[in-house]
């Protein structure tokens, strides 16, 4: 009984090997696309933490995403399950959207540098409030 239940279990674990071969969905979204709409995703659920112009909060840019990129999520979501099932290749395409977004961000703060010291220069007098003394501090 022992013997056969070994074998059972031995013949279990090894058939379960991952042989899946996944096919390229007919409507995949190409590699170069898909890295940019990952981009505007992160940008988009970024944004939704903010305000915008309006002063509303927690807006949802999610559709605004998939309306600039032509495509609905069921699209997204089969072309994000195909790059996924190669790591190695969808960990790449992750590390360049990370690069993207990092350069985004130091572009801005050399942006918005720029700005406080425009601000600055225009206003150079800026009030300086005097500390008064503390008379328990002697």
């Amino acid at each position: 009984m022992k013997k056969s239940t070994l074998l059972l279990l031995s013949i279990f674990v090894f058939s379960c090997t991952s042989n899946t071969i996944f096919e390229k969905p007919k409507n995949l979204i190409p590699k170069d696309s898909m890295i940019d709409l990952l981009v505007d995703m992160q940008l988009a659920v970024g944004a939704r933490s903010g305000k915008n112009l309006d002063g509303k909060y927690g807006l949802d840019y999610m559709p605004l995403v998939y309306e600039k990129y032509r495509i609905d999520s069921a699209r997204f979501t089969e072309s994000s399950f195909y790059y996924s099932t190669d790591i190695d290749h969808y960990t790449k395409i992750l590390k360049t959207v990370k690069a993207r977004l990092k350069k985004m961000n130091a572009d801005n703060e050399l942006i918005v540098e720029e700005l406080d010291s425009i601000k600055k220069a225009k206003n150079p007098k800026q009030k300086i409030i005097p500390l008064k003394n503390d008379s328990i501090i002697k």
